[in-house]
């Protein structure tokens, strides 16, 4: 068994490459070989959101501060709330971030298909974004 405690692991910026805006990634698991999955505390500031990605297998979001949207491909911009728990199928291109006035926190658990757990894409524009800001969605289906 390893245990491991708060504040053993360095904070990280999520890299601009694959960002937008103020990111912080604190790892908080990445299991041995044969295990597959890792899992991360990801925080957005107001403004902040991921670049368009999907996952090979997968990934669960679990939401635990904050407000914040997600869009998948072709579909509106959906509100995500403290408490909430989103699963993003295999290949779905989806992002995830902060509204604009409000800051977000997430932790992201996803397995990994032959070493890559995340496919990254081109990053949401700011017209992308900013759709969201007239009319997000309350529910996730």
């Amino acid at each position: 068994m390893q245990l491991k405690r708060p504040g053993s692991q360095p904070s990280a910026k999520g890299p601009e490459e694959y960002f937008t805006g103020n990111v912080r990634v604190d790892m908080l698991n990445v299991a041995p070989a044969p295990s597959r999955v890792s899992c991360a505390s990801v925080t957005f500031e107001p403004g902040a959101r991921s670049a368009w990605h999907t996952h090979p297998l997968g990934q669960t979001l679990i939401v635990t501060a904050g407000c914040g949207w997600t869009q998948c491909e072709d579909e509106p911009i959906v509100e995500i709330r403290a408490g909430d728990v989103i699963w993003c199928p295999p290949g779905h291109k989806h992002w995830h971030g902060a509204t604009p006035t409000t800051a977000m926190t997430h932790i992201a658990v996803q397995e990994a298909l032959d070493g890559k757990n995340v496919n990254w894409m081109e990053k949401v524009t700011d017209a992308e974004y900013l759709a969201g800001a007239t009319t997000p969605e309350k529910d996730i289906e």
